[in-house]
């Protein structure tokens, strides 16, 4: 366990990560160096565990309303899962202005899932990590997997895919490659100039997805972290402590669902967009 209040923020904003060592082969690393040593193909397993059991919770909670569907008096979860799809699908209607089938369903699952794992953060700190260490088998484990950039740029990048998918498929690669050449500036001089503007707007969607769920997590992670410290510094601060994590628990109520909000929003506009055939 860490003995100073930065080793314990260290620790705590360290991922359980399984890769091939230079020197130990495949394994878990036990000190956050011997992650960093282990490159780029190594895997955070606690982000991946996490990700996975929220998208299975989330499949569950929504099929078992599904079979539960009654023309009747609805009842709670039934409600609850009308209201999201009833909001999610007038958010589509609003945003996208193409025709495609997938778009609302693709935008249900990114708001569920993200809503779902940055609901994690409401956890306190130390409940499951500590519960995972005391097995004795790791040394590391983060419960929130947007707290991870390799968790939110997987899920933008996979919006940036789809972005160049539709672009090519609904206006053809000459089409698409003609937009990005002749956009802002309808003249063949400014091709160059085009290009650069449209290349460097297209590149910085995923980039700004990411980042932007990614540092609105991490740093209420920090900061509940930090609280968390207070809890051993006396009970006058033990005191103040409780009060500051019951404040930020409460702001995170806005921040959680937002978060989730805007990149369902944003994929949606990226994707509109990828729809238009001018």
């Amino acid at each position: 366990m860490a003995d100073t209040p930065v080793e314990y923020i260290q620790h705590h904003l360290s991922n359980l990560t399984f890769g091939k060592h230079p020197e130990h082969g495949w394994m878990l690393a036990e000190k956050s160096s011997q992650a960093v040593e282990m490159g780029f193909w190594s895997i955070h397993v606690d982000t991946m565990l996490w990700s996975i059991l929220m998208g299975v919770l989330f499949l569950f909670v929504f099929k078992k309303a599904a079979n539960a569907a009654t023309s009747g008096v609805p009842g709670g979860l039934q409600n609850f899962v009308e209201m999201c799809f009833e909001f999610v699908e007038n958010m589509v209607k609003q945003t996208f202005h193409g025709r495609n089938p997938v778009i609302a369903p693709l935008a249900l699952t990114i708001f569920v899932w993200i809503f779902l794992m940055n609901s994690l953060k409401w956890l306190p700190v130390d409940w499951i990590p500590e519960l995972a260490m005391a097995t004795g088998l790791v040394n590391y484990f983060k419960i929130v997997p947007t707290t991870d950039p390799n968790a939110t740029f997987g899920l933008s990048l996979g919006v940036f895919f789809l972005i160049i998918f539709y672009s090519i498929k609904v206006k053809g690669g000459f089409g698409f490659l003609k937009e990005l050449s002749f956009t802002p500036f309808n003249h063949w001089l400014f091709i160059p100039f085009n290009l650069f503007l449209e290349v460097l707007g297209l590149l910085t969607k995923p980039v700004t997805l990411a980042l932007r769920l990614f540092g609105n997590m991490y740093a209420g992670e920090v900061v509940f972290i930090l609280i968390a410290l207070t809890f051993g510094a006396g009970w006058i601060m033990a005191i103040l402590g409780v009060g500051m994590q019951w404040v930020w628990a409460v702001f995170h109520l806005l921040v959680i669902p937002l978060q989730a909000f805007i990149f369902m929003v944003l994929t949606i506009v990226y994707l509109s967009a990828a729809h238009e055939d001018h």
